[in-house]
């Protein structure tokens, strides 16, 4: 069971973040986008300001799964752990940190971007429409 869950995790958390930096792209993703951006965020600083902050429920739960298998090496942030993942690649807790909190200012930026833009198109749609 706890092999099974490695995978789960690796695919569920994996699918999350991908979902998180590009999910704000296609229109009809865009509210799913907003939640899933709104949960990670709520575990990073609500969550975390108990636990630690960038605390995530997903790699928390991975980790133990991890530990309980005697794989985990000693990574105390799942993007360290994937890019150390990858043969000869090995990075430290700040460089994963730095990347991660970089990644997710350009998806909030992004995401504010696309939003501000579908409203103002909607407020010019809807103003041609109007009786002058």
């Amino acid at each position: 069971m706890l092999s099974f869950l490695n995978i789960f995790w690796f695919v569920i958390h994996n699918v999350l973040i991908v979902f998180n930096m590009f999910g704000w792209i296609p229109r009809r993703t865009r509210r799913w986008h907003l939640a899933a951006i709104g949960m990670t965020l709520f575990s990073w600083l609500v969550m975390g300001a108990w636990k630690g902050w960038g605390y995530c429920w997903c790699a928390d739960m991975h980790f133990d799964v991890r530990r309980e298998l005697g794989i985990h090496r000693g990574e105390s942030s799942y993007t360290e752990l994937l890019l150390n993942q990858i043969p000869g690649v090995t990075v430290s807790r700040n460089f994963a940190d730095v990347l991660t909190v970089s990644v997710l200012i350009g998806i909030l930026i992004c995401t504010a971007a696309v939003w501000c833009r579908d409203r103002r198109i909607a407020g010019r749609s809807e103003g041609r429409h109007m009786p002058q």
